[in-house]
């Protein structure tokens, strides 16, 4: 198993996304938890059972799954 997960969710950008990457390859921008979810399905990687704070699971960097751009 690897020692790191495989889905990276880079900081948020000035317009509020978040570039997604899956075993190194990016997947595109998430502007919502929903499209990173929706990326982390596409490359058919098992989210049952697992939280999107799981840190086995997503890194998050920059901020948490409920932090995106342009909040104050």
């Amino acid at each position: 198993m690897d020692a790191h997960p495989s889905v990276v969710v880079l900081p948020p950008e000035s317009d509020g996304g978040r570039h997604v990457t899956v075993d190194g390859e990016r997947m595109g921008t998430a502007y919502s938890l929903f499209d990173v979810l929706d990326f982390v399905h596409r490359a058919g990687l098992p989210t049952e059972d697992r939280a999107v704070d799981d840190p086995e699971l997503i890194e998050w960097q920059g901020g948490g799954p409920y932090e995106w751009g342009n909040t104050p």
